[in-house]
């Protein structure tokens, strides 16, 4: 099953030559969806409306792009796919489908191609309920780790998935890591990071004029996105904490997280089968926040 739960489906689209690449999460109808954002450089699509302001409920798609903002073309691909497949709120005048999606920043250069429409379609039509690969597929083809000493001592990153389980209820996580910061083991060393030489300055432990070269410049272009889905029962309000606390998984496995030069956003699909208590919900997806991230880069 992917990501442990039935009837949810996962599929990727990969771009080797140019590094980048499309992952999308088909949850069941009827599934609830949810962002929490920590990061202080997102880019987002239904951000407001899964947020916990927004009226929105309902989520049809999660898709995490590579190629920063051009990358969420891709969701209008799946977006399309959703229509042709039935799957969408079904309004008065039209099915519309709410895509939620979620970038990473693998530029390599201005003529780079995009990942457009046609990504976004294909990673659906190759999803099954099988999880897809970790590592360097994917969302994760480009992603890159360790660059707070500078980019030029980064370290590949990846995308990562985990289940985790007590009882009947089941959380599962797919996470694209291109974070900023390097990836921790269960010890606290570095499993994935940089390679600069210990003494190296590391942000944000530089001086002033330093950290406003890294805020303005392409050093912000860092993020570990992701989506949470779990069998649990959940209010919008609930599912919405849920996703917050599931950062701490984040936390617990890359220094430092949540920077203002990482765009660190996680999304939740609850396909509403049992009752749990929501804190139970956010342990358990902390801890496969954590795993994914670590076997991201393994």
């Amino acid at each position: 099953m992917a990501l442990g739960i039935e009837e949810v489906k996962v599929g990727c689209w990969t771009d080797d030559e140019n590094a980048t690449g499309v992952t999308v999460v088909l949850p069941p109808a009827g599934s609830l969806g949810a962002i929490a954002v920590r990061g202080g450089a997102p880019g987002t699509r239904e951000a407001a409306a899964l947020g916990p302001t927004g009226s929105g409920e309902e989520c049809h798609a999660v898709v995490l792009c590579g190629n920063s903002v051009f990358g969420l073309a891709a969701a209008d691909g799946v977006a399309e796919w959703c229509v042709e497949n039935d799957r969408g709120l079904e309004l008065a005048s039209a099915l519309v489908p709410v895509v939620a999606a979620a970038v990473v920043f693998d530029i390599t250069g201005p003529n780079n191609p995009r990942p457009g429409p046609n990504a976004g379609r294909l990673a659906c039509e190759a999803a099954t309920t099988s999880d897809p690969s970790c590592g360097r597929v994917g969302v994760g083809r480009g992603c890159t780790v360790g660059k707070a000493a500078g980019r030029g001592y980064a370290s590949p990153g990846g995308q990562g998935i985990s289940v985790v389980q007590s009882g009947d209820l089941v959380v599962g996580a797919i996470v694209a890591v291109n974070a900023f910061g390097d990836v921790l083991n269960p010890d606290g060393g570095v499993l994935a990071g940089s390679s600069a030489p210990p003494d190296t300055p590391r942000y944000p432990a530089v001086s002033i004029e330093e950290v406003a070269a890294w805020e303005s410049g392409e050093e912000k272009a860092n993020t570990t996105i992701g989506c949470l889905v779990t069998n649990a029962r959940l209010t919008k309000a609930e599912a919405c904490r849920v996703a917050d606390l599931a950062h701490t998984g984040i936390a617990r496995a890359i220094d430092p997280p949540h920077t203002s030069v990482d765009g660190d956003a996680l999304f939740l699909l609850s396909t509403q089968e049992l009752t749990a208590i929501p804190d139970q919900i956010a342990n358990l997806g902390t801890q496969a926040v954590t795993q994914a991230i670590r076997k991201a880069v393994e």
